[in-house]
């Protein structure tokens, strides 16, 4: 599907989507409760896919509108099964250790894209236990039984690992620890998992090195409700960077999610200040769109962004310099000068829902464009009819 996008000015109120991050959690701990209900699930592919995985290991789950009930999933008695995980990291990761409990032969199936992204933690993991792990170019098949004790796992590429292996010690009989090795990258991530756990009952908490678990948790059955996404607000109030007057509603005040700090991300690129998104990755194309619009930028702690659903420094490179922008993209720093100006081609969205968002965003200044636009669907299938209802003028062609 194609958008084009005209030059305009963003006008209004809107309310930020449910926090994809948080609605995962959410759902997993629910899953592993008795019976919750989770309120605020958006109908992004992403939560499909958890909500389908979850009901392949044995979940039972019901939806009607934005919420979600569901429980009953018990680890020990997962059956062999085939997980459908689309192109969703978190789905993948999450809940890839909860596969290694029953000592079943689980395959979590995904685009090629997405088994390409590392799985390496979990790889090692299995081959030091003795653990079946075979990976192929759209599928992973596991098998095995996690037993307490102590993990070591490298934060360095992602913190979803970590997040994954927390929901599945807690199912297990004893305690638990995780070592963090070398660098950790986007801490704040798991900080919300460690937020989300505690209040379905979890007993999890952050050491000195890594985190501590004690198992046998019993997931509390809850009445959850989802905040907003600092992520996805990113780019609605990334509109008022060109003289736009958009308020954002439904976001918490007290948020652990990484990318609450865009306003002041936002107000380092417009002083012309060093960015840095090691602990926030998926900021990353909106702040290039706005250091682009500004005419300069220098953004640090982007190595991880080749990892995302595109490479999402080599994607901005390509697709900023149809606006007349030079981006040049070192190993952990992207630098970005020139004078903008309105695409000269097609854009494309490389199949990267945050790379869609960020070029729709900067098409309200120069209008223009953008091929595979539908990509949005991952995380914000909204996205267009909400800048619509802001006043930008949005139409549409193709399947």
């Amino acid at each position: 599907m194609k958008v084009t996008i005209k030059p305009g000015t963003a006008r209004g109120e809107i309310t930020a989507p449910p926090s994809k991050s948080a609605a995962h959690r959410a759902l997993i701990c629910g899953a592993l409760s008795e019976g919750s209900t989770v309120h605020g699930v958006s109908d992004s592919d992403d939560m499909r896919a958890t909500l389908s995985c979850l009901d392949a290991l044995g979940a039972k789950v019901s939806r009607g509108g934005d919420s979600v009930r569901i429980g009953g999933l018990d680890p020990l008695n997962i059956g062999d099964c085939t997980l459908y995980c689309g192109e969703s990291g978190s789905t993948l990761r999450f809940l890839l250790p909860l596969c290694l409990i029953s000592g079943a032969k689980i395959s979590l199936r995904g685009t090629e894209k997405l088994i390409s992204r590392p799985l390496d933690v979990y790889e090692k993991l299995c081959r030091e236990r003795g653990f079946l792990y075979e990976a192929g170019k759209d599928c992973v098949t596991v098998s095995g039984r996690l037993a307490p004790g102590v993990y070591d796992v490298s934060m360095s590429k992602s913190s979803q690992f970590t997040t994954g292996l927390l929901f599945a010690l807690s199912t297990l009989d004893g305690e638990s620890r995780i070592d963090v090795a070398g660098k950790a990258e986007s801490t704040s991530y798991v900080d919300l998992t460690l937020s989300v756990m505690r209040d379905f009952g979890a007993r999890v908490s952050k050491i000195e090195g890594g985190y501590s678990v004690s198992g046998n948790t019993l997931y509390r059955s809850l009445s959850y409700d989802v905040e907003g996404d600092r992520s996805n607000a990113a780019f609605l109030s990334a509109l008022n960077f060109f003289g736009g007057n958009v308020g954002v509603k439904g976001l918490s005040p007290v948020s652990v999610q990484g990318d609450r700090i865009y306003p002041e991300l936002f107000e380092k690129i417009q002083k012309g200040e060093r960015v840095d998104v090691s602990d926030c990755p998926d900021l990353a194309p909106i702040l290039f769109a706005l250091g682009a619009y500004r005419g300069s930028a220098r953004i640090t702690g982007t190595s991880r962004l080749r990892y995302k659903e595109s490479d999402r420094a080599e994607a901005m490179k390509r697709e900023l310099s149809a606006f007349g922008i030079e981006t040049e993209v070192r190993e952990d720093e992207v630098v970005i000068s020139g004078e903008l100006h309105a695409p000269h081609r097609i854009l494309s969205s490389h199949n990267d829902h945050r790379v869609a968002m960020a070029l729709a965003v900067l098409c309200t200044v120069t209008g223009g464009e953008i091929d595979g636009a539908e990509a949005v669907a991952k995380s914000y299938p909204d996205f267009y009819k909400d800048i619509i209802k802001l006043g930008i003028e949005v139409g549409y062609s193709g399947s």
